[in-house]
């Protein structure tokens, strides 16, 4: 007995135009811009993004040689927001008085009233 197994279908090879590349080069030689964030967006591997900005490099007498920075320029500070997300602040209590258990959470801001709600409970 054979058993036959479909190959899946071979993709085939993107072609892209010279000004496709072109564009797609001269935005990753933008100050700043993620060669990786580029390829992404535009649904194409990050390494053939880098391949063309190497040679574009190399072409244009840009090439980059060992231990070379590619931007000289000092980084600059972005300011950024960062909203904390605190949970509020609350006293966690197992009060156990005979064979009862509760549990309780109350608010930081109102220990006082806790104090006084186990003293009534407590007896």
């Amino acid at each position: 007995m054979h058993t036959w197994v479909a190959k899946p279908a071979r993709r085939a090879r993107r072609r892209y135009s010279e000004e496709f590349k072109r564009q797609a080069i001269e935005a990753c030689l933008q100050p700043g811009v993620s060669v990786a964030a580029i390829a992404l967006a535009n649904g194409m591997n990050a390494n053939y993004l880098r391949q063309w900005v190497r040679a574009h490099r190399e072409e244009s007498g840009q090439g980059r040689r060992t231990g070379e920075v590619l931007d000289a320029r000092p980084p600059t500070m972005v300011p950024v927001t960062v909203a904390a997300r605190v949970p509020p602040a609350e006293i966690r209590l197992d009060v156990r008085r005979g064979g009862t258990t509760v549990q309780m959470a109350w608010p930081l801001e109102a220990a006082a009233s806790l104090g006084q709600c186990l003293r009534e409970w407590l007896g």
